[in-house]
């Protein structure tokens, strides 16, 4: 698979998305292997997760971008198609012609509150 470099260090690798959502879009993942969200280490995620604010604030001020997007799909009913553990960072831009991701939820909709009390004390009493 081709790949373009962008960053390396001794945890992580960054390297350009090849199915880009904007221009810029990257992918930061860990060199020790994890296949998702739930086997990762606290200190590869924590690698990861730096790796990906350095990278954002590069896209900010390199490439312009209006704003930033990470997205983790950790399983296959959320789109994960590569398991090995990976965080996308994409730029998002005013200008539509650089930016290709919609939401796929709309945000400004308010759920119920007592279906969203009930999740919200059962993942509270889980954690306890």
């Amino acid at each position: 698979m081709p790949g373009v470099r962008v960053a390396e260090d001794a945890k992580t690798y960054a390297f350009m998305d090849i199915n880009p959502a904007s221009d810029g879009h990257l992918l930061v993942v860990p060199k020790q292997h994890s296949k998702d969200l739930l086997e990762i280490s606290a200190d590869d995620l924590s690698a990861v997760t730096l790796t990906a604010q350095r990278i954002a604030k590069a896209v900010v001020t390199e490439l312009g971008a209006d704003g930033v997007n990470l997205l983790n799909c950790c399983g296959p009913h959320a789109w994960q198609t590569e398991f090995h553990f990976h965080l996308h960072v994409i730029p998002r831009y005013v200008n539509k012609s650089k930016d290709r991701l919609g939401l796929p939820w709309a945000p400004g909709v308010r759920g119920d509150m007592h279906a969203i009390t009930a999740l919200g004390n059962r993942l509270s009493h889980a954690l306890a």
